[in-house]
């Protein structure tokens, strides 16, 4: 970005409730993967989750990622409930529990690591982090949305999947397949397997056997605000997505 707009790009990390402040990379530092050390008007703690294995005391530091300073909100307007979960006191001191997961790195920058809510324990023990698999999924030519969901009395992933429409009519005629309808195409078994084989084969190497999703589910219709299956910034509201698609993800399961 910093070639293509000819100016200064850096990175940083914040959000709503701290007012935006939060972390700032250096302008002249081009690392990547960072989004820099904590800004002067912050602290930030990084909280033990010792389910997931991340913590302060790693060879990496790790943990949720908290934030405290004058510039944290003092709660949300008229949701005490949501304010007493979210803004909680450590050694006296107020912090925002942001439900990201960070790692410091040796100078002092943060670097984001994972979200505590796309963390999933499955039947065999282990957690999997659901946006680790929808990334490398995504990475797939043919995928143009994806939404992991694994239940946490199984021992595997299903998937979720808006196919790319080109790829998948192209798909659909080299398998023999007649029609060129999307619906149909998502209903059909063999156009379904030769989709879920193609994203396995894809993801394999780059993610562990049990973060590779068994099953797919493959959807016609895009995801977009309007649907209200992802936000406005096109994150997925994986809580609408579950409710949306409960039968069919029963049935991936059944």
């Amino acid at each position: 970005m910093n070639i293509c707009f000819c100016c200064p790009v850096v990175q940083g990390y914040g959000l709503t409730e701290t007012c935006g402040g939060g972390t700032l990379a250096d302008a002249h530092d081009l690392s990547t993967g960072t989004v820099g050390p904590p800004l002067t008007c912050c602290e930030i703690l990084l909280e033990e989750w010792k389910e997931a294995g991340y913590s302060p005391n790693n060879e990496k530091p790790q943990g949720e990622i908290l934030i405290g300073g004058k510039n944290v909100a003092l709660g949300y307007f008229k949701n005490d409930e949501k304010t007493k979960e979210d803004f909680v006191y450590r050694n006296n001191k107020r912090y925002f529990a942001t439900g990201d997961i960070g790692e410091f790195r040796e100078d002092g920058s943060l670097k984001i690591i994972d979200r505590k809510k796309d963390l999933l324990k499955l039947a065999h023990g282990e957690y999997i982090s659901l946006g680790k698999v929808e990334t490398n999924i995504l990475t797939n030519h043919g995928v143009e949305t994806v939404c992991a969901y694994g239940d946490s009395s199984k021992d595997y992933l299903v998937a979720l999947v808006v196919p790319e429409r080109k790829y998948l009519k192209k798909l659909a005629e080299e398998l023999g397949v007649g029609s060129e309808d999307v619906e149909e195409l998502c209903k059909d078994r063999k156009v379904v397997e030769a989709v879920l084989k193609e994203i396995q084969s894809h993801v394999s190497g780059k993610l562990q056997r049990v973060e590779i999703p068994k099953q797919i589910l493959l959807c016609p219709e895009p995801w977009t605000p309007a649907s209200g299956l992802v936000t406005e910034a096109l994150k997925l509201k994986r809580k609408a997505i579950e409710k949306a698609f409960k039968e069919d993800i029963e049935r991936l399961y059944s």
